[in-house]
Protein backbone atom coordinates (compact mmCIF):
# COMPACT_ATOMS: atom_id res chain seq x y z
CA UNK A 1 0.00 0.00 0.00
CA UNK A 2 1.34 3.42 -0.93
CA UNK A 3 0.53 6.88 0.37
CA UNK A 4 -1.94 8.23 -2.17
CA UNK A 5 -3.00 11.89 -2.18
CA UNK A 6 -6.20 11.22 -0.21
CA UNK A 7 -4.22 9.56 2.59
CA UNK A 8 -1.66 12.37 2.58
CA UNK A 9 -4.51 14.88 2.92
CA UNK A 10 -5.86 12.95 5.91
CA UNK A 11 -2.43 12.84 7.54
CA UNK A 12 -1.95 16.58 6.95
CA UNK A 13 -5.30 17.27 8.56
CA UNK A 14 -4.58 14.97 11.51
CA UNK A 15 -1.41 16.86 12.42
CA UNK A 16 -3.38 20.14 12.44
CA UNK A 17 -5.59 19.01 15.33
CA UNK A 18 -4.61 20.56 18.66
CA UNK A 19 -2.78 18.19 20.98
CA UNK A 20 -5.09 18.96 23.88
CA UNK A 21 -8.35 17.06 24.26
CA UNK A 22 -10.08 20.33 25.22
CA UNK A 23 -9.79 21.82 21.74
CA UNK A 24 -11.07 20.66 18.42
CA UNK A 25 -10.72 21.65 14.80
CA UNK A 26 -13.32 23.02 12.38
CA UNK A 27 -12.96 22.59 8.62
CA UNK A 28 -15.08 25.38 7.16
CA UNK A 29 -17.27 24.99 4.09
CA UNK A 30 -14.97 27.32 2.12
CA UNK A 31 -11.80 25.33 2.90
CA UNK A 32 -9.95 23.50 0.15
CA UNK A 33 -12.15 20.68 -1.16
CA UNK A 34 -9.39 18.16 -0.43
CA UNK A 35 -9.41 19.15 3.27
CA UNK A 36 -13.21 19.00 3.46
CA UNK A 37 -13.14 15.51 1.95
CA UNK A 38 -10.30 14.46 4.28
CA UNK A 39 -12.32 15.59 7.30
CA UNK A 40 -15.29 13.50 6.17
CA UNK A 41 -13.06 10.45 5.70
CA UNK A 42 -11.52 10.88 9.17
CA UNK A 43 -15.04 10.97 10.60
CA UNK A 44 -16.08 7.88 8.62
CA UNK A 45 -12.98 6.04 9.88
CA UNK A 46 -13.89 6.88 13.47
CA UNK A 47 -10.92 9.20 14.00
CA UNK A 48 -12.91 12.43 14.43
CA UNK A 49 -16.25 13.16 16.08
CA UNK A 50 -17.76 15.34 13.33
CA UNK A 51 -17.75 15.38 9.53
CA UNK A 52 -16.21 18.86 9.64
CA UNK A 53 -13.57 17.98 12.23
CA UNK A 54 -14.77 18.30 15.80
CA UNK A 55 -12.58 16.46 18.27
CA UNK A 56 -10.33 13.49 17.80
CA UNK A 57 -11.53 10.19 19.16
CA UNK A 58 -9.12 8.06 21.21
CA UNK A 59 -8.14 6.29 18.01
CA UNK A 60 -7.81 9.64 16.26
CA UNK A 61 -5.46 10.95 18.96
CA UNK A 62 -3.31 7.86 18.56
CA UNK A 63 -3.27 8.33 14.77
CA UNK A 64 -2.42 12.04 15.12
CA UNK A 65 0.45 11.28 17.50
CA UNK A 66 1.80 8.65 15.15
CA UNK A 67 1.46 10.98 12.15
CA UNK A 68 3.30 13.73 14.05
CA UNK A 69 6.07 11.31 14.98
CA UNK A 70 6.42 10.16 11.38
CA UNK A 71 6.44 13.74 10.14
CA UNK A 72 9.21 14.59 12.59
CA UNK A 73 11.26 11.58 11.61
CA UNK A 74 10.92 12.23 7.89
CA UNK A 75 11.50 16.00 8.00
CA UNK A 76 14.62 17.23 6.14
CA UNK A 77 16.34 18.50 9.31
CA UNK A 78 16.49 14.90 10.59
CA UNK A 79 18.38 13.60 7.56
Amino acid sequence: MAFDQALIDELNLLVKFPETMMEGLKVHHDAEPAMIEAAVRLYEKGLATQKDGGYLTDLGREAAQTASLLLGLMSPQNQ
